[in-house]
């Protein structure tokens, strides 16, 4: 530590800047701490003063504490005060003035709220807190800071049911925050076992109470809260008075119990108390007894509702069934499926029925056809050259010469020629002896061509047609 820039008391330091004895004669000591050496260190009385001057020069400060250890000897009171959340004291002198001023008694475990200036007692290096005022920190003032505590974090939007989350159904395993083998342990493991027996807890058993209660229930959250096992966390404490349940209103663990990814059960004290911790919690629990009925189901009444709900949905069922059952015999007593076949027999009757007017028409057609046919065939044999040999006419080619020419006038048959005459059943060799005289017309003169086998009516019809029958 540096020594002040201008010493309190320069003959003083002169004086102490030369060390009593030695050899070398006087030696001239560093001015400042950094300064020092093995060779050139201070004397322990220099740096004790000057940390009590260093000291000394801070300015006097309001602290709050609690009184956990007090001794009066004659007119002044020695005390240790330890911080509220934590495992942090500090020695402290009570002159009896300010001790007579107080309107209510302090006593081991009072709360306070002092003025005290630091202090070192030169001798012994020991620091102390004098004391310069103090006052008892009531119910009333308790309740005040906590109310302003609580409606500050209200406004921070801690309390909101938004943020808060849901318990598990049914956890599979509880972490459970309580004191060393308390009345609340036995409460929710005993409660919780009779509802559900198969339930497990993870248990850490912490001061609830005191100046280490804050340190200790804060470590056991986050430690659950990192548990993956764990589905749901309780902190529960049996009843007590507003100093006892404070740890519960502390700002640090209310905040730690909002950031907790785990829900969180609040059981503090009886339905009365109400520390920030219900507020903040995700479930408020008036008693550790609630917070066993309330985080895990009764199983009687689980298997009561699982039985009801199996008779329900066997009901729905059956109802189910007959419907389907009333609908499938309804569409069953249909025609189409009572008589299934009734529609293939009438489309098979009205299949025959066309078949036959089918066969009927096209049998018809074919007689139709056929008489055509004949009445065609009549006809063309009608027409036929072998038809019109048939009724006694021939057909006379002109035998000599190119090709067969059909002898169709005297001219084309002179006397002599020589002819072939086709007759109905063969043919014969004829020769032209000269035209005959046409007896439908006039008497033929002499020399007229005449034939053996020719009729005597109709000369030109038998050599019309064709050269073959």
């Amino acid at each position: 530590m540096e020594a002040p820039d201008s010493p309190a008391n320069p003959s003083e330091d002169a004086a102490e800047a030369t060390p009593s004895g030695g050899t070398d004669g006087p030696t001239s000591l560093p001015a400042r701490a950094a300064d020092t050496t093995p060779e050139n260190p201070w004397p322990l009385h220099l740096l004790s003063r000057k940390l009590k001057e260093h000291i000394e020069r801070s300015p006097q400060v309001w602290i709050e504490g609690q009184v956990i250890e007090l001794n009066r000897r004659g007119s002044t009171a020695y005390m240790t005060l330890r911080d509220v959340d934590h495992e942090i004291s500090l020695p402290a002198s009570v002159w009896g003035t300010v001790m007579a001023r107080l309107k209510e008694p302090v006593d081991r475990g009072s709360r306070v709220v002092a003025l005290v200036k630091p202090e070192m007692w030169l001798k012994s290096g020991r620091l102390t807190m004098a004391v310069r005022d103090m006052r008892p920190v009531g119910l009333g003032d308790l309740l005040a800071r906590i109310e302003r505590l609580r409606q500050a974090l209200g406004a921070e939007g801690l309390f909101s049911e938004a943020r808060k989350k849901r318990l598990p159904l049914l956890p599979h395993r509880i972490g459970l925050i309580t004191g060393r083998d308390s009345d609340a342990k036995k409460d929710v493991l005993r409660n919780a076992a009779l509802r559900w027996p198969a339930v497990e807890f993870e248990i850490r058993e912490v001061a609830v109470q005191g100046g280490n209660a804050v340190a200790e229930v804060l470590g056991a959250l986050r430690e659950l809260d990192a548990h993956a096992s764990v589905d749901v966390i309780v902190i529960a404490r049996g009843g007590g008075s507003l100093e006892d349940l404070l740890p519960f209103s502390s700002e640090v663990l209310v905040r730690a119990v909002a950031e907790a990814a785990t829900p969180v059960v609040s059981a503090i004290g009886h339905e009365a108390d109400r520390p920030i911790l219900d507020d903040v919690a995700d479930l408020r629990a008036s008693t550790p007894t609630d917070a066993a009925k309330r985080i895990v189901p009764e199983v009687t009444e689980e298997l009561a509702r699982v039985h009801q709900c199996r008779e329900r949905l066997e009901r729905q069922i059956r109802l189910l069934v007959e419907r389907e059952s009333d609908r499938l015999a309804a569409v069953r007593s249909r025609p189409v499926l009572a008589a299934p076949l009734a529609m293939v027999e009438a489309r098979h009757e009205e299949l025959v029925r066309l078949r036959g007017r089918a066969h009927a028409a096209v049998s018809t057609a074919v007689v139709r056809g056929h008489d055509a046919v004949a009445h065609l065939r009549a006809q063309v044999r009608a027409l036929s050259p072998q038809q019109t040999l048939d009724r006694g006419y021939s057909v006379v080619q002109v035998l000599d010469g190119p090709g067969a020419t059909v002898v169709r006038g005297p001219e084309d048959a002179p006397t002599g020629t020589g002819l072939r005459v086709r007759l109905a059943r063969g043919t014969i060799a004829a020769r032209s002896e000269g035209q005959l005289p046409d007896p439908l017309h006039a008497p033929a003169s002499p020399g007229q061509t005449s034939s053996r086998h020719n009729p005597p009516e109709a000369p030109e019809r038998a050599t019309e047609g064709s050269t073959h029958g």
